[in-house]
């Protein structure tokens, strides 16, 4: 016979999880019905992309650039998201971290510089 009370605790936080996630969307639609934040008007309803509406097509294509600048900004905020925790833990690790983090950043230093020369960057 199998002992059924030791998944409780991960029925209980699925519990508390659905719960929560279900108060988090269903509680702003209740408290902007009771204070008139729910007005909609055609400037509330309008797309909008970048700050401004969109004038074209929405299959129309993006330039790659656009993308590009993306995914570098991500690869260099989860550098700084790296090197937190690296610096704070030095000591513990020691020359072996302190070598493996060197070769990561060196790594990124390469992958940056390819990217500035291919034009990634460049912006008209």
């Amino acid at each position: 016979m199998v002992d059924l009370s030791q998944y409780l605790p991960i029925l209980l936080f699925l519990g508390v999880a659905i719960v929560l996630s279900t108060a988090f969307v269903v509680l702003p639609m209740v408290a902007a019905q009771f204070t008139g934040a729910n007005k909609p008007n055609p400037d509330k309803l309008a797309e909008y992309e970048c700050g401004f509406p969109a004038f074209e097509d929405s299959r129309a294509q993006f330039d790659v650039r656009f993308y590009l600048v993306a995914i570098l900004f991500i690869i260099f905020d989860l550098e700084a998201a790296f090197l937190y925790p690296w610096a704070v833990s030095l000591k513990e690790i020691g020359w072996t971290g302190w070598l493996a983090m060197m070769t990561f950043l060196a790594e990124l230093v390469l992958g940056f510089v390819y990217a500035w020369k291919k034009g990634a960057l460049e912006w008209e």
